[in-house]
């Protein structure tokens, strides 16, 4: 890891620790997406219909789009749209994802295939037309290879003719309205030649021009979907034709001049998953989103909870919320947390971007567990921080309940957490290494080391478990034996997602320098790992992994830690480098968040003026002071410095040093790599 240059300065413990967060280059990939997200375009909106807040969200696709140097170098970024997804996801979760779909899965789609083939993309790139992707459809979701959309080759006019054959067919949630502007999807259909089915490929089809769809187009409005406003569409094809260049050709399949089709893939099923890779890099943007949206409702419930005050032990105390170890502890839990996603997020990043050839389909199958386990994880966070707030955080304006649905929305996109963790948990169970137990030994539950082997042994005792039962269940019934399986085997997949976690932070400990910064991920990534361990101890116990004291030993072991990582938590959110323009535009996160609900014609207001003298003034003297009326040096010698600090604060002094305005030394004036 490099810290620092020649001549400067030595890296703070919060540098450090942002480091860990985003990576080495930190500048280069996300100093731009932040500094984006405080302009003024990106500012938080209040209110408005949801068909505003979507002309806002194309609106923002724009001012985006014309601040790069070029949408096709961020098409071809998988760092670039991962960062995009982590900084304005929690910003404009609509927006994320019209520029998701049309930067990844539409922009990418055409760069990708056949890039030999010469296409005209000024119009996308301008967004002169936006783009969008056409897959699911009302019959078919996860199982998407069996789209029964057709585009049929006609030979005489040496195109193809797209058409939706029935109800089910129809594709459903592209954002297909003439919202934003005119759109162009690509679109995945059966590809029939000579009534022959060669299986599902991609085709680019203009869809709606400034007005409405196109002739033998037709898009309609779904119903409105919890969270962020996008415009979901079904859309349905009636025999409508696009040129031979639509085909998104390449190694996939072709047709020739001929009019014969030729494919170095004689798999149907490998082709359509050669058409629709984008969905990889998909899959990574929705868990960097996930991270992103954690990190926020994380830092606003922290600090909300160092300035929300209630009643103390002692009579006339007040203390931050924060003080209350029912309050912090769910939150030094979910610090935890947060750091173990966006270490597996990078882990799976940069394993996907730099495996070669034959190491692609395990690289990948990381992607999509961490992309399962990252946004479910997400959720809980998301839930726990919200819950913290309390009624202030099922407000709109305080952004946890527009955080909270957008995570549903990560958890569906790209594949459906349970079927991506169901495909990746069959290919685990017939692999011959993964969920191999590591080799047994004595340990300490303060040995780094100790708690990986923990971790896979948990993962192993899963997959043996899922083995035995596969093997005991009747012959002759693939799903029968898939049923008996599939819940060990899926739960071996989440400890999986835990190991490569664990990992992650175990190299991320390894690569800082002694002092405060190591200390610091030292205890955030025991927590994390104890407490797993903890929920799985009655089978490491049984397993011999553990002994019966070490199993007694675990909750004093998670207390202590949970105490330790609470009284970091607030200097551990400046690691997260949220800008506080970004942050002072939720009210609850900062000291003032009362000042949201003020009313300028509240009586309080009158018996300020001027000359509003009187009885409740008297009364308002009396209840501060005390009803007799001794002078206020007196009160403050009875109560004597400390007992002044307790009233003024709420705490000791510390406190208030935990929730200083945050500083991040960062040079923001970068662009992005993309």
């Amino acid at each position: 890891m490099t810290l620092s240059t020649h001549n400067s300065p030595p890296p703070s413990t919060t540098d450090l620790l942002t480091r860990v967060l985003y990576g080495d280059n930190f500048r280069q990939e996300h100093g731009f997406w932040r500094r984006l997200l405080t302009t003024e375009p990106f500012r938080r909106a209040g209110g408005g219909t949801p068909d505003e807040r979507l002309a806002l969200a194309y609106h923002r696709l724009r001012i985006l789009n014309g601040a790069l140097d070029s949408g096709a170098r961020l098409a071809a970024d998988p760092r670039a749209l991962a960062a995009l997804h982590e900084w304005l996801g929690p910003v404009d979760p609509a927006m994320t994802t019209v520029a998701g779909i049309h930067y990844n899965l539409f922009l990418g789609s055409l760069l990708d295939h056949d890039p030999g083939t010469p296409r005209d993309l000024a119009d996308f790139l301008e967004l002169r037309r936006i783009g969008t992707f056409l897959c699911t459809e009302v019959a078919h979701g996860n199982d998407a290879a069996a789209v029964e959309t057709t585009a049929t080759y006609d030979r005489e006019r040496d195109g193809f003719v797209l058409h939706t054959p029935h109800a089910g067919a129809q594709k459903f949630m592209p954002n297909t309205s003439p919202a934003g502007g005119p759109k162009t999807g690509v679109v995945a259909a059966r590809l029939l030649v000579d009534s022959t089915d060669h299986g599902v490929f991609l085709l680019l089809a203009p869809l709606t021009d400034d007005t409405g769809a196109l002739p033998g187009v037709r898009v309609r409005r779904l119903p409105a979907r919890m969270g962020s406003p996008v415009d979901h569409c079904l859309t349905s094809f009636d025999r409508y034709f696009v040129p031979r260049d639509a085909l998104l050709a390449g190694e996939q399949g072709r047709i020739g001049r001929d009019g014969r089709f030729t494919s170095e893939l004689a798999n149907r099923r490998r082709r359509f998953l050669h058409s629709i890779g984008r969905v990889t890099p998909g899959k990574l943007s929705m868990s960097a989103c996930a991270v992103g949206s954690a990190r926020v409702t994380l830092a606003i419930a922290i600090r909300y909870a160092g300035h929300r005050l209630v009643s103390g032990p002692r009579a006339a105390q007040r203390v931050p919320v924060y003080a209350h170890r029912t309050h912090h502890g769910p939150l030094a839990g979910a610090m935890a947390t947060v750091f173990a996603m966006s270490l597996l997020h990078r882990r799976a990043l940069d394993r996907w971007e730099s495996a070669p050839e034959p190491d692609r389909d395990e690289a990948e199958r990381l992607v999509a567990v961490a992309k399962g386990w990252i946004t479910w994880q997400a959720r809980g966070v998301i839930v726990e921080c919200r819950e913290r707030c309390g009624a202030q955080g099922l407000l709109e304006n305080n952004g946890m309940t527009e955080l909270f649905t957008g995570i549903e929305g990560a958890i569906t996109a790209e594949g459906d957490n349970l079927a991506v963790h169901a495909k990746a948990a069959a290919e685990m169970l017939f692999s011959a290494t993964v969920g191999e137990e590591a080799e047994p030994g004595p340990g300490e539950l303060d040995d780094p080391r100790f708690l990986g082997r923990l971790l896979a042994a948990v993962e192993a005792l899963w997959f043996t478990r899922a083995r035995e039962r596969m093997s005991a269940a009747p012959s002759g019934d693939p799903l029968g034996r898939w049923n008996a399986a599939s819940g060990a085997a899926l739960r071996g997949v989440e400890a999986y997602g835990y190991r490569q976690a664990g990992e992650a932070y175990e190299q991320a400990v390894a690569a800082l320098p002694d002092g405060p910064a190591r200390e610091r991920l030292t205890e955030l990534h025991r927590l994390f790992a104890l407490q797993w361990i903890a929920r799985n101890s009655g089978d490491l116990l049984a397993a011999g992994r553990l002994t019966a004291e070490q199993v007694s030993l675990l909750p004093d072991a998670v207390e202590g830690l949970i105490a330790t990582v609470a009284r970091h938590a607030p200097a551990l959110v400046r690691s997260f480098a949220l800008p506080e323009r970004l942050m002072s535009d939720w009210p609850i996160a900062g000291p003032g968040y009362a000042d949201a609900y003020d009313d300028p014609e509240g009586a309080w207001h009158r018996d300020r003026r001027p000359g509003a003298t009187g009885a409740r003034t008297a009364g308002f003297r009396r209840a501060a002071c005390g009803s007799k009326r001794r002078p206020l040096r007196e009160k403050v010698a009875a109560l004597g410095t400390r007992g002044v600090l307790l009233a003024y604060w709420g705490t000791t002094s510390m406190l208030s040093r935990w929730f200083e305005k945050p500083q991040v030394s960062v040079d923001e004036s970068v662009r992005p790599r993309a």
